[in-house]
This record gives structure tokens, C-alpha cells and sequence, in this order.
């Protein structure tokens, strides 16, 4: 079924070099082959999104019609992309990519092709023409889904390939849709399928999931389905373990609800953080930096189950002494299961690892004021994720409702990182770009050996300066002293 595009031709490629859709239209011409616009190309060119892959479908070999290309752009790259009996080949100019596919499994019309696609809103072509207005072929009615904003599967889509039960999910996230009630059914049928997937395609649909505004939500969806519990059984460990009473959700439902707060804390920081310039809002122009937060968000407390101990008392009290740093290695773990880049998965166990750390230090804050020592000490442990570990602790705080919970918990998580940044602002960071006021030379001057103990003493003589015990030289040499002589300053 043909249906009238919206859109001209050359809109489907106003964000790609208009080179290319003039190159791919005397290919056609050469070739004598029907090329279409296909899947999400269309999709997106329908929707006004931007979009500089651009998937063409067609009948016979694939290669010489991405030779063909390749010199009528006058070079690019060729990448064989084959697998079964699907030939794709990817043309690559320019920082611009056309992909070449036959039509799958063999069939012979564009129809029968559209029908073994993921979702109907995918299962679109344009036939490509000389900058004319063309016609939508839509033989699974995805025109209508979209305009309904609605994901719905093809027939046979799971059994398929399974990971596009999860795809699902991301086309809903990321284009803001929702799944279509059938489409959700026939993903509780087959969500065991999903344990054949290799963990880099799902890590790619999960990327792209946490990319999008509306990750807990989505994740809630997938939990409902039953999908998510097959793809993070680190994160059910925590279903039905009770916490004490400043929490009034078990650890399961806590950390669903800590991502909910980070995602509203991301959406608006300035709410939760009294429009301070704390370096936030420039902390969260970086991508990574937010789907970072929201994976530590989600799994801060997996250490819990594995610490919870039920002291027998009157009390009765329940206590996870550790569970920050089991949950940073059990986080690790899964990291590495996921093939996640050993970069990201450090930095967001490292978020896991320390998010406790705020909440001791308002316990000492609420006794007066924290020391230098102690602000250099978050500040060297956080690194360039300070900003990072206080938006942590914020939706940990968020999420926790309980009775014996402080009443301005939050307030103090925002005068607390207030008053770290400005300790460090103007008494550590002048020392830290400062120069040393003593060297290791110094050391062996007065009679020490090379060797680890240097980078301790030099260490502690970086924080005496910091406390106001050092001012100089002459200071310096006498407090290294009387560190020596197990005498050092307080």
C-alpha cells in the first residue's frame, strides 16, 4: 500500500550532503535498480528528526551498487556488514553513511521485505526519485502508528532476533511513544529469549535508554513485562529486604525510585539545588556524565542485600555496614559481564562506591564545621565527579521517605557540597597549583631513604598547608620533623 509523503524527497536528506542524494539517484539510473528509502530513514525523515545514516533496500547484489556510489561521490570508505544470507554493504563518505541491503530473506518485492522488519513504524520505504514528492509504501499500516505515536511489533519480530523485544523499549523512550498493549504481550510470551542476546547488543539498546529523558519510566515498563529482571539480577537481589526507618520502601523499590528522582534532578537541577552555581548544570551537558549518574542511581544499593545484618537487641535494628563498597565490586562485575568500556564501569562503581560518603559528612557537619582535611579528602576520592556524587546523594535522599528520616536532609546535601566547593576554592586548590614548598631531594637531605614513605610525607605535608600548619619553607622542613618523631601537627 502506497501512501502520500508529507515530505519531498530531498527532505528525507536535508540534514546529509545534497551530493549524496544526487550521487544515489544516478545510481539508480546506471544501475537500473529500484532503490528505497527504508526503516528508520523514513521513520525519522516522517518525523522531522535529524538523521545522517541513511539505509537504502534493493533487489540483487549489493556491491556493485555501493561501488557505484563510491564513484559517483568520487571516493568513501566500503565496509562488508554480510551476515547469513542478508548482504549489507556501508558506504562511508565524508562522515556520512549509506547502507545497502537486500531485500531480507530472500524475498522479492519491497512489501514482502517491510513485513519481516522489527516494528511498523520501521516497516516503511520511499521509492527514490528525482526530488519529487513520492509515495510511502506501508504495507503494515506504520504510517497511522506513527501518527498515534504508537510501537507495534510485525508479525514473528521477537522470534526473529529477540533483542528487539528490548529495541521496543528504546524506540519508545527515545521517540517518545508508547508500546502498543499487543506488542507488550507478545514480549511477556518470549522475554526468556532475551538470555540468547550477546551482551553488546543489549548494552547498545540499554545505552540508548538511559540516553533518553524517560528512562524510569521505561525501565518500569520493562519490570512489568518481566524483562528487566532477566537483564539486571543484581538489582532484584534487593526485592522484599526491608531497610530501617528512614526509608519506606524495601532496596528494590528504593532504587527504582532514586532513578526517578535523578532523572527529575537532571531535567531540573536548579530546583533541588537553590539555583547555586555548585558546577552542576555544566557537570550535566555531558551525556556520559548523566547516563553515568543514572546507572549509579539505579544499582547504588545491590550491596545491600549481601551486608544486611538484624542486630538482635531491643531494636531490632537493621544495619548494611559496607554495602557501598560490595555494591561498587558487584557492580563491576556486572559491568564487566555487560562488556561495558572499563572507563565507564570504574567511574560509575566509583559513584557506587563513595555515595555515602555526603551523608557522613552532614553527620559531622550537624556537630559543627567540617575540616579541611575532611573536604580534601571527598575532593581527592570524587575527583571530577564531585558534582556527580552530590546528585547522587540527592536522589538517595529523595527516594527515602521513612519517619526517622532528617527533616532537611536535602538542605544540608546542598549547604554541605556549598561549603566543600568553597574550601576548596580557597585553601586547596591554591596549594595544589602552587608549587611544592619541599621536595624529595629535602628528604634525602636530612637523612631519609628513597621510597614509599616520601609520597606519604609529602602528602601529609599538602594537607598541613591546606589546614594553615604550613606557611612556608622554613615551617615545612620543621613539621616534616616533627612527623618524624611521630609528633605530627593535628
Amino acid at each position: 500500500m502506497d501512501r502520500k509523503a508529507p515530505e519531498k524527497m530531498r527532505d528525507f536528506f536535508k540534514n546529509s550532503p545534497p551530493e549524496i542524494l544526487d550521487a544515489l539517484v544516478r545510481v539508480r539510473q546506471r544501475s537500473g535498480v529500484r532503490l528505497f528509502l527504508v526503516g528508520g530513514t523514513v521513520r525519522d525523515g516522517l518525523l522531522g528528526r535529524v538523521t545522517h545514516d541513511l539505509d537504502i533496500a534493493a533487489e540483487g547484489p549489493m556491491l556493485p551498487l555501493a561501488n557505484l556510489l563510491r564513484q559517483e561521490l568520487g571516493g568513501g570508505a566500503l565496509i562488508d556488514l554480510s551476515a547469513s544470507d542478508d548482504e549489507v554493504v556501508r558506504v562511508v563518505w565524508q562522515g556520512e553513511q549509506v547502507d545497502f541491503s537486500t531485500f531480507r530473506a530472500g524475498v522479492a518485492t519491497i512489501e514482502e521485505d517491510l513485513f519481516l522488519r522489527d516494528f511498523t513504524v520501521n516497516a516503511l520505504a520511499v521509492p527514490l526519485s528525482e526530488g519529487k514528492a513520492a509515495g510511502v509504501v506501508d504495507p503494515a499500516g506504520g504510517m497511522t502508528d506513527l501518527q498515534a505515536k504508537r510501537i507495534r511489533h510485525c508479525p514473528g519480530a521477537f522470534t526473529a532476533d529477540p533483542v528487539r523485544m528490548l529495541r521496543g523499549y528504546r524506540l519508545a523512550a527515545t521517540l517518545d511513544f508508547s508500546l502498543d498493549p499487543q506488542t507488550t504481550e507478545e514480549i511477556k510470551k518470549h522475554v526468556r529469549l532475551i538470555a540468547g542476546v550477546a551482551a553488546e547488543r543489549i548494552g547498545h539498546e540499554m545505552r540508548l535508554i538511559f540516553s533518553s529523558a524517560r528512562t524510569a519510566e521505561t525501565l518500569e515498563a520493562m519490570d512489568k513485562a518481566g524483562l528487566l529482571r532477566l537483564l539486571l539480577p543484581e538489582l532484584y537481589q534487593g526485592e522484599g529486604v526491608e531497610q530501617p526507618e528512614f526509608h519506606h520502601l524495601d532496596v528494590l523499590g528504593h532504587s527504582f525510585l532514586a532513578l526517578k528522582m535523578m532523572e527529575e534532578i537532571i531535567a531540573r537541577p536548579n530546583r533541588f539545588f537553590g539555583g547555586k552555581d555548585l558546577g552542576i548544570a555544566k557537570y550535566l551537558e555531558e551525556e556520559n556524565n548523566r547516563v553515568c549518574l543514572k546507572w549509579a542511581a539505579l544499582m547504588h544499593d545491590i550491596g545491600k542485600p549481601a551486608t544486611k545484618d538484624m542486630h538482635n537487641g531491643e531494636t531490632g535494628r537493621v544495619t548494611f555496614y559496607g554495602h557501598d563498597e560490595v555494591g561498587r565490586r558487584l557492580f563491576q562485575s556486572f559491568a564487566e559481564r555487560c562488556r561495558w568500556s572499563k572507563a565507564d564501569a570504574e567511574r560509575t562503581g566509583g559513584l557506587i562506591g563513595m555515595h555515602m560518603h555526603p551523608f557522613h559528612l552532614c553527620n559531622v557537619q550537624r556537630e559543627g564545621q567540617i575540616s579541611r582535611r575532611a573536604a580534601l579528602n571527598i575532593c581527592h576520592r570524587a575527583g571530577n565527579d564531585l558534582p556527580g556524587l552530590f546528585l547522587l546523594a540527592m536522589s538517595d535522599s529523595l527516594a527515602s521517605k521513612g519517619e526517622k528520616k532528617p527533616e532537611r536532609m536535602e538542605e544540608e546535601l546542598v549547604v554541605l557540597f556549598d561549603t566543600v566547593q568553597g574550601i576548596y576554592k580557597d585553601y586547596i586548590e591554591p596549594v595544589l597549583r602552587g608549587p611544592r614548598l619541599i621536595s624529595g631531594k629535602d628528604l634525602i637531605a636530612i637523612g631519609l631513604t628513597p621510597g614509599p614513605s616520601f609520597a606519604k610525607i609529602l602528602a601529609e605535608l599538602e594537607v598541613a598547608r591546606i589546614e594553615g600548619a604550613v606557611t612556608d619553607r622554613q615551617t615545612a622542613l620543621r613539621w616534616v620533623e616533627a612527623y618524624l618523631h611521630h609528633d605530627k601537627p593535628v
